[in-house]
């Protein structure tokens, strides 16, 4: 059975969604799990890089938010393997994780408002206030959540980093 492009993209963008999940909130718990880490990491990677291998005629919004994934990924894995979560690049890599657990978030409910008939009715271009308000509140759980990790980050021990 051969898969196509789009599923193995919906895939790991699935997958990283549920690993990024595990690891924010093992973050608020101030644990770490190297096994959800390293799934969440390479799946957000590869999930932002497939992006890229899409037919397409110009830059679309959905290149620019996998490009600062991309971005946020990179300062991701140069705190947490070439800065070895020293001082504060532990706190750098919470906030990355959230960061590129909300990119990948933000770029499910607008294919949500895309795919789902029920949310397209409400929002058939994408710029009306059901979208809107949809993201607002996804940025706003986000930035909480950021905020979060960052008190219980200087806990975590290195040792399950």
């Amino acid at each position: 059975m051969a898969f196509s492009l789009v599923t193995i993209h919906t895939a790991l963008s699935f997958i990283a969604i549920a690993a990024g999940v595990v690891v924010v909130f093992d973050l608020l718990k101030a644990v770490a799990s190297p096994f959800w880490t390293l799934l969440f990491l390479a799946t957000a990677i590869l999930t932002s890089a497939t992006g890229y291998l899409f037919p397409f005629s110009g830059v679309l919004p959905s290149h620019i938010v996998g490009g600062i994934a991309l971005v946020v990924l990179a300062v991701v894995l140069a705190a947490r393997y070439g800065f070895g979560l020293r001082g504060g690049w532990r706190k750098v890599d919470a906030i990355g994780m959230v960061a590129s657990l909300y990119f990948l978030v933000f770029v499910l409910v607008a294919q949500a408002f895309l795919k789902i008939p029920s949310l397209h009715v409400l929002a058939p271009i994408g710029s009306e206030p059901a979208f809107a308000i949809a993201q607002v509140v996804a940025l706003i759980v986000f930035v909480c959540l950021g905020f979060a990790v960052t008190r219980t980050a200087g806990r975590v021990t290195r040792a399950l980093a």
